[in-house]
């Protein structure tokens, strides 16, 4: 393959089977998204790495896992690749306490073991890219908007909103923050409403960055807006807002047929639809907000990037001019 000119991608897909927070649709979306990269956009299958908690699965998705995955696949990254990321899960917002400042929350993943990976790890990855390269977030799952740090809106609460209520049933692909504190208590045996002291005695400096910073580096510059870089977002919902997971009956009454996230459903349905087409990162948002709102969805889809980015094909990299 010509050098930097790449087409890498993680795909994590957590139904976290025989627990509470059982879901059903998050590894069918990563095999649907996995045969779209494929078939569509020219990604080689053995550069599309998949992590699921399904039976038999070779490698789960630990929080450990994926970060192990995401950093090997920046690692690798070049000037004109193309890097992907896809999570199908539960997100979760938990409290920050800041200097002067009112409470903050921040956005998450929220991996099989409960080993968050939060804004500030997205932010990391993003600002280690190559100059020239791109990496593209589709995060089905609620809390989503926001999910790397300070990144720039596109499309969100400030810039366009949607109205709609759900017409099908559904289950919200979020763990609120209390059921988090309470798991985790459970596992360390320590009495404090610090998420962060239960996530550090658990995983130690596997946890997230966000939790192994003090509060004064918390406040420190890295913190503060950055200028525009190569990280895109399209989250399935907004930061104060829940995504929907699709049982197989749920689905079926839709029409589908099998369970699936909302928004990775739509995302295929304005792909399909618009089969041959370069669609942009902002096409791909507005249209499948159209969608969700068409099936009675009250979840709005975001994007997060820079504004050359919100304009610029979804997964493809503009041909450089000719001399």
């Amino acid at each position: 393959m010509e050098k930097g000119k790449k087409r890498l991608a993680v795909l994590v897909g957590c139904n976290y089977p025989n627990t509470q927070y059982g879901l059903h649709g998050c590894i069918n979306d990563l095999l649907a998204m996995r045969e779209v990269l494929v078939k569509r956009f020219g990604f080689d299958p053995q550069n599309v790495e998949l992590l699921m908690d399904a039976p038999g699965s070779p490698v789960l998705p630990t929080g450990t896992n994926v970060k192990a995955a995401l950093d090997r696949m920046v690692d690798r990254a070049e000037a004109g690749d193309v890097l992907f990321f896809h999570y199908s899960g539960h997100g979760t917002r938990i409290p920050r306490p800041r200097h002067k400042l009112p409470l903050w929350q921040d956005e998450a993943i929220v991996p099989c073991d409960f080993n968050l990976i939060t804004d500030m790890d997205f932010r990391h990855m993003v600002n280690r890219l190559p100059k020239g390269s791109s990496f593209t977030i589709l995060s089905d799952s609620c809390h989503s908007g926001g999910l790397i740090d300070k990144e720039k809106e596109q499309i969100g609460p400030y810039t366009a909103l949607c109205d709609g209520g759900a017409s099908l049933s559904h289950a919200p692909r979020t763990i609120p923050f209390n059921s988090l504190l309470h798991h985790l208590s459970s596992l360390t045996k320590i009495n404090t409403s610090d998420i962060g002291t239960h996530l550090l005695e658990c995983f130690g400096s596997e946890a997230s960055l966000r939790f192994r910073r003090t509060l004064e580096e918390l406040d420190a510059p890295i913190d503060l807006p950055v200028k525009p870089d190569e990280g895109i977002l399209l989250s399935g919902c907004q930061a104060e807002e829940t995504s929907a997971d699709m049982s197989p009956s749920a689905a079926a009454a839709g029409g589908a047929g099998k369970a699936y996230g909302a928004f990775s459903n739509a995302v295929q349905i304005v792909l399909r639809e618009n089969a041959g087409r370069r669609l942009s990162n902002r096409e791909v948002v507005a249209a499948a907000r159209a969608v969700l709102r068409a099936q009675g969805f009250a979840q709005h889809p975001c994007l997060y990037c820079s504004d050359e980015n919100a304009d610029a094909p979804f997964l493809w990299r503009p041909e450089p001019a000719e001399e």
